[in-house]
C-alpha cells in the first residue's frame, strides 16, 4: 500500500483536478475568410454515455450531424457561442476566440468545477483551467465541443451562402480554397468577410475603382 508520504508528489503535480463538473471546449473557424468563430462547452453526462466521440475534422458530415443531437439531447449542458467578424477584425482571431471560448463557459446553465481547453491557449476563467494539446482526440468531453462548434458553423456557413450564393459558402465553409479567391477577386469583400485577413485586404486593394 502506497504511505501518505510517497503520494504527496502525485497530489501536488494534480493540484488543479478540483472536484465538481468538467467542462470541455473548442472552436470552430479560426482559418475562414469569412464569418464569425465560434466555440462550444460541453459537460458531458457519465450516465449516458456517447459512442463515436472524436475530433469533428475526421468525422463525416452525417456523422457529426448525428452526433451533434445526441450530446445536445444527453450531455447534462452545453453552451454554444461566437465572436462576430467585427469583433475579430477589432481584437484579431486570436484573441476573439478565446473571447468566443469564455463566452460558451460563461453560457453553461451548471458551473463547471474545472474546464479542458484545446490547444494551448486559455481564455480568462473564473474557475481552474487546463489548456490540452490535441485535446479534441484525447478528451471526450472536448470532442463532444468541437463536434458542437463545427456543425454550428458549418450551417451558419449555409445561411451565409443563401444571402451571398456568389461567394460559395455552402461549399468552402469560408476557408482560403481557389474558387473562394477567385470569387473574392471578382466580387470583392461581404460585410461578412474578415476585413484583417490578408487575402480579404487583397481583394479590397484590387476592386477599388
Amino acid at each position: 500500500m502506497r504511505s501518505r508520504k510517497s503520494s504527496v508528489p502525485e497530489q501536488i503535480r494534480l493540484v488543479f483536478d478540483t472536484p465538481g463538473l468538467v467542462a470541455g471546449v473548442d472552436e470552430a473557424g479560426r482559418g475562414p475568410l469569412a464569418g464569425p468563430v465560434v466555440a462550444a462547452a460541453v459537460i458531458l453526462d457519465d450516465l449516458k454515455p456517447i459512442r463515436g466521440l472524436k475530433d469533428s475534422k475526421v468525422l463525416s458530415e452525417k456523422r457529426r450531424e448525428a452526433l451533434y443531437d445526441e450530446i445536445r439531447a444527453k450531455a447534462l449542458c452545453c453552451s454554444i457561442a461566437e465572436a462576430t467578424v467585427d469583433e475579430i477584425d477589432t481584437l484579431n482571431i486570436l484573441q476573439a476566440t478565446l473571447l468566443a471560448m469564455r463566452r460558451a463557459v460563461e453560457g453553461l446553465r451548471l458551473p463547471p468545477g474545472k474546464v479542458l481547453v484545446d490547444g494551448n491557449r486559455l481564455p480568462v476563467l473564473r474557475v481552474p483551467a487546463e489548456a490540452i494539446v490535441q485535446g479534441d482526440a484525447r478528451v471526450q468531453a472536448i470532442s463532444a465541443a468541437s463536434i458542437l462548434a463545427k456543425v454550428h458553423r458549418d450551417r451558419l456557413c449555409a445561411e451565409l451562402h443563401t444571402a451571398h450564393p456568389q461567394y460559395g459558402f455552402a461549399a468552402h465553409k469560408g476557408y482560403p480554397t481557389p474558387d473562394h479567391l477567385l470569387a473574392l477577386r471578382t466580387h470583392g469583400a461581404s460585410p461578412v468577410h474578415r476585413r484583417s485577413f490578408a487575402p480579404v485586404r487583397l481583394a479590397l486593394g484590387e476592386c477599388v475603382e
